[in-house]
């Protein structure tokens, strides 16, 4: 079943509270009161996770001052909606792009709802960014406003900076940076790190920690990364 599949009354009676408690509040209205709590155990993991998409997306997309249509676009491809629910979806996104508050309590709530799960706040940042990416350039308020959202989930500098060099092709990443390493580590302190990135980015335990299946194949690119990365550094290392 799809995670998008009625999205909106599956997260009534579901805890959250805060900024998107309020904003399912204003679609719902007063269906939430005479719902009562029946829908807590419909509410997963995967479908706050995909809220948070949503809603990050919508402020995402207006950014720069304008929403274009590829980044629209890359909203449905990347979260993979299907036409029958873009309905209810794109009330998600239209009230979430329309109203007046910021990007910045939205990413405090998902980083208390996500804490200690570092992978999965990092998970979002890569998501955002392909959204980012889908008219052919990151704007400089949008790569700000990305970055300051990592800072919100509590990501080092490293982690972030991680998250943008695992984006590039194999042939232009810089693998210490990948890997969260300096070119003076020794090889077995590196290994180490690449063995947790392996372990903390393995697409299995991201699906554990509520990562849809629908959006599942950003953090494989991630691990491609950070297996290329090791491979590199080997490489370099042995000379």
């Amino acid at each position: 079943m799809s995670i998008w599949g009625s999205l909106i009354g599956g997260m009534i009676g579901f805890s959250l509270g805060g900024p998107f408690g309020m904003l399912l509040g204003s679609l719902i209205g007063g269906k939430v009161s005479r719902s009562g709590s029946s829908f807590k155990s419909f509410a997963q993991p995967q479908q706050v996770f995909a809220l948070a998409l949503i809603v990050l997306s919508a402020k995402l997309s207006k950014a720069d001052g304008q929403v274009s249509r590829e980044e629209l676009i890359a909203v449905k491809d990347k979260l993979k909606i299907p036409e029958d629910e873009l309905d209810q979806v794109g009330k998600i996104f239209n009230k979430a792009k329309e109203e007046s508050t910021g990007y910045e309590p939205y990413a405090k709530q998902i980083a208390q709802i996500y804490q200690g799960n570092i992978n999965v706040l990092e998970e979002v940042i890569n998501i955002l960014f392909y959204i980012a990416e889908a008219d052919g350039n990151i704007s400089d308020q949008e790569f700000r406003m990305i970055q300051h959202v990592s800072q919100l989930f509590g990501l080092s500098n490293a982690q972030f900076n991680g998250i943008v060099e695992g984006r590039k092709s194999s042939d232009k990443l810089n693998p210490y940076v990948v890997l969260e390493s300096k070119p003076d580590d020794n090889l077995t302190d590196i290994r180490k790190r690449y063995l947790k990135l392996s372990k903390e980015h393995h697409p299995d335990l991201l699906l554990s920690k509520g990562v849809p299946q629908e959006v599942i194949e950003e953090s494989k690119k991630k691990m491609r990364a950070i297996n290329s990365a090791w491979d590199q550094i080997q490489k370099l290392k042995s000379n």
